[in-house]
């Protein structure tokens, strides 16, 4: 069986960035979905199609392709009378931007001085040129009702 749209797929990765340094050592499966529902990268799904169980992948995304570039706007410092009391850097605290309040931003606490806390929104690897290895560990042709039942829970 090969991988092609509504199949789910399971596979391993392991995940380094441009100089080699390992980001994900890869040691759990993970499983998708396979046919354009954005659950894994657009070129890495590509990438993938027409594999079958056993088969090894090698692929090199763009920042683009990946998680996006860095943008500075993302990043806030906040009075620490703003934020919960048991802050740490590390810490994710719920958020937004003044000019989208509907939008909800996940913040990393990333630094804490006496006043202030700087939060950032990126996401850790954005602006990084991520390189995915790995093997197709499992195929599954699976129901519509299960189709539907992932499709729903991760839009």
């Amino acid at each position: 069986m090969v991988i092609a749209k509504n199949r789910l797929v399971a596979l391993k990765y392991r995940l380094t960035d441009e100089k080699g340094n390992i980001l994900n050592e890869g040691h759990e499966s993970i499983a998708y979905l396979h046919g354009e529902y954005g659950h894994i990268f657009p070129a890495l799904e590509k990438e993938l199609e027409g594999k079958k169980e056993g088969d090894v992948f090698r692929i090199t995304l763009s920042p683009q392709e990946a998680f996006g570039q860095y943008q500075e706007d993302l990043v806030v410092t906040e009075a620490l009378s703003e934020l919960p009391e048991d802050i740490f850097v590390g810490m994710e605290v719920d958020g937004y931007m003044e000019e989208s309040p509907e939008d909800i931003l996940i913040y990393t606490v990333t630094h804490i001085d006496s006043d202030h806390a700087v939060l950032d929104a990126n996401h850790p690897f954005a602006g990084v040129t991520l390189t995915f290895e790995g093997s197709i560990e499992e195929i599954q042709e699976i129901s519509e009702q299960a189709i539907q039942e992932i499709i729903e829970h991760h839009p």
